[in-house]
Order: structure tokens, then C-alpha cells, then sequence
């Protein structure tokens, strides 16, 4: 009896010790993530959606309260003035969700673009989503109708890819909801 309790206690103390070393690794290391995240996946879909700036988006963003989420809002400055803004939503795909990087024109009150950040969709099928063909339907849209055109819309779904082109207006969808709640914020948040 006494040989059990000692194993369990050792047991206990190796769990303990291996618990508290992946939470400080974590920890260490979160910053780190980040910065790559920003860096090598984000940054791409910034420069795709965001044009005409004279300044840093990833080192000029800053983070707000929509709904009860945190929101990263990326801007786009020309000689000090906010011109545009990005940020990312997601969408429901086939494969998971697909990440959608949107870019906004805050003078005309219209998109600049979308960038797929994350995408685990089909290869040659709803992968499609992320080419040039598709994203650049999105490039001087109107915040107004934004649906596929099966549904009244006026954006093209990938062939063969419905589910995969649904998750990614879904993504716009709730990108514009997000930039109509945060309008009257984000010239403030820049000046």
C-alpha cells in the first residue's frame, strides 16, 4: 500500500512539474507565434488589400471591442490621415474556417480588397477561393449586397467550391458588420 501511494505521489509530482513547464513555454513563446503570425501570413494579406499608405499597419494596430470579441484593426495612413483600414474575420469553409483578411476605404465607404490568410479547403477546388480570379471581385465593392450571385448577389462563386465561396463572403459579411459598429471609432483611433 505504501509503494502505491509513493508512486502516485511521484506520479503527481512529474505531472505537476510537466504541467507548469508547458505553461511557461507557452508563455515564452506566445509572443514569438505572434509576431510570425504578423509577420509571414498576416502581413502578405495587408499589403494585398491595403494600398497608398506611407506608414506601418502591423506596428500602427490597435485592438478594439466589437460584440464582446477583440478586434485588430490594421490602418493604412497617408501623411498622417487614416485612408484605409484591415482586419480579419473567417468563415465557415468545407475544410474548417477559412481566414479573410479585409481591407476597407474609409472615404468611399467601399472594399479595397480581400487576402485569404488560413485555408484548409480542398486543393484545385474550394483552395480556389484564395486565386486572383476570385478575390479580385471583392477589389471597389460597395458595403451594400454583399452576397453570391445565387442569392441575389453579384459575386461569382468558384465552380465546384459553393461551400468554400459561401464561408468567404460570409467572412466579408461580418468584416463590413464590424467596420459599420467601429466607423465613428476609427478616426479617433489614429489621431
Amino acid at each position: 500500500m505504501k509503494e502505491m501511494i509513493k508512486m502516485m505521489i511521484v506520479l503527481s509530482l512529474i505531472c505537476g512539474i510537466a504541467g507548469i513547464t508547458l505553461a511557461a513555454l507557452r508563455q515564452v513563446t506566445a509572443p514569438i507565434i505572434e509576431e510570425q503570425v504578423l509577420t509571414y501570413v498576416q502581413a502578405p494579406a495587408i499589403e494585398s488589400v491595403l494600398a497608398g499608405y506611407d506608414n506601418n499597419p502591423i506596428k500602427d494596430r490597435r485592438k478594439f471591442e466589437v460584440d464582446g470579441r477583440t478586434v485588430i484593426v490594421f490602418p493604412a495612413l497617408k501623411n498622417g490621415a487614416l485612408v484605409g483600414v484591415a482586419f480579419e474575420t473567417s468563415g465557415k469553409g468545407y475544410g474548417g474556417d477559412i481566414g479573410v483578411m479585409v481591407g476597407f476605404d474609409v472615404h468611399a465607404m467601399a472594399l479595397t480588397g480581400i487576402g485569404i490568410t488560413t485555408l484548409k479547403e480542398t486543393p484545385g477546388v474550394g483552395a480556389r477561393v484564395a486565386e486572383h480570379g476570385y478575390t479580385t471581385q471583392f477589389r471597389g465593392h460597395s458595403l451594400e449586397h454583399m452576397d453570391l450571385k445565387k442569392n441575389g448577389g453579384d459575386i461569382q462563386a468558384v465552380a465546384g467550391a459553393t461551400i468554400s465561396s459561401t464561408g468567404t463572403v460570409a467572412a466579408v459579411r461580418d468584416a463590413i458588420a464590424i467596420f459599420n459598429a467601429l466607423k465613428g471609432k476609427l478616426a479617433a483611433g489614429w489621431s
